[in-house]
């Protein structure tokens, strides 16, 4: 039997913010290789650079899911 669309916008908002803190608990166990490929200059910038782009996409869409989930929305 198929999900109605409340049930899966619940489940993919569960699934993003699990996602989101497994994300943020992978980056504090790895803090030390994180700062030492930032460390290195040249382009390794871009390591840091990427897991925020990474981490704006994610948390950023389970935060409008959370919103849309509660019924609240932006006025016009």
């Amino acid at each position: 039997m198929p999900l109605s669309a409340p049930a899966r916008a619940w489940l993919r908002m569960i699934a993003l913010g699990a996602t989101s803190a497994l994300l943020y608990a992978l980056l504090f166990w790895n803090e030390a290789t994180v700062l030492e490929l930032s460390r290195r200059g040249h382009g390794w910038f871009v390591v840091p650079v990427a897991i925020a782009f990474v981490f704006s996409l994610v948390h950023g869409a389970f935060t409008g899911l959370f919103w849309d989930v509660l019924g609240i929305k932006a006025r016009k």
